[in-house]
C-alpha cells in the first residue's frame, strides 16, 4: 500500500440559516434561544444615529434590540454599511450576527444546532487511504471527530484510531483543516 492517499475529497461546511442566539429573555426569564429577524432599526437624533439588530425570543416572541452602533455621527459610518442598515441587507445582518466582538459586547452565544450542512461527495469504498480537505464558508464550529464519524460511518473511537489530522479531533473548529482516513488494520 502506498503512503500517499489514493483519493482526495473536498468537504465544505455551509450555513443553512442564521444560528440561534442563546440570550436570556427579560419577559419569560428562560435561557431561550432567540433568532435574528434579519432587520435593523436605525434611529436618528439630530446628527447622531443609533443602529440596533432586532431579535426575538422563540418562546414568547418578544423583540429585543441589540446595539450595533450607538450615538455615532453620520460621517463615521461607511456609506455602504449605512445603506445596508436602511435596507436590512441579509449579508450585513449575517456579518453582524457572526461578528465575535458583537456577540461579546451583547453577551450572547451562537447555537449552531441544525443551522449548517456538510457538502461532501460520496466516499468510495475501495480507495483507502482517503485524504479530505475541509473548508468553511462561515465560522460554524464543528467537532472534526463527529463529522468524520458520521460521514464515514465509523465510531468516534475508530476515528481517533484511523484518522491522521493536523488539528485536535475533539475540539470544535471553524478553520480549514485536512485529514487522512487510513484503511482498517
Amino acid at each position: 500500500m502506498s503512503s500517499q492517499p489514493h483519493i482526495v475529497l473536498p468537504w465544505v461546511v455551509r450555513r443553512t440559516r442564521l444560528p440561534l442566539l442563546s440570550l436570556r429573555c427579560v419577559t419569560c426569564r428562560a435561557e431561550s434561544a432567540t433568532a435574528a429577524r434579519g432587520r435593523f432599526r436605525v434611529n436618528a437624533n439630530g446628527k447622531l444615529l443609533d443602529v440596533w439588530l432586532l431579535v426575538h425570543c422563540v418562546s414568547c416572541d418578544r423583540t429585543v434590540k441589540l446595539t450595533v452602533r450607538e450615538r455615532a455621527t453620520v460621517g463615521s459610518f461607511d456609506p455602504v454599511d449605512l445603506h445596508g442598515h436602511h435596507l436590512n441587507d441579509p449579508d450585513l445582518v449575517a456579518a453582524t450576527l457572526l461578528d465575535p466582538a458583537f456577540a461579546r459586547r451583547c453577551r450572547f452565544t451562537l447555537d449552531w444546532t441544525g443551522a449548517w450542512t456538510l457538502d461532501a461527495p460520496t466516499v468510495p469504498l475501495d480507495g483507502w487511504p482517503v485524504q479530505v480537505n475541509v473548508t468553511f464558508d462561515d465560522p460554524v464550529p464543528v467537532r472534526p471527530d463527529r463529522i468524520i464519524a458520521h460521514r464515514f460511518g465509523l465510531t468516534r473511537s475508530e476515528v481517533l484510531r484511523r484518522v491522521k489530522c493536523d488539528i485536535p479531533l475533539k475540539r470544535p473548529t471553524s478553520s480549514a483543516f485536512t485529514f487522512t482516513v487510513l484503511a482498517e488494520d
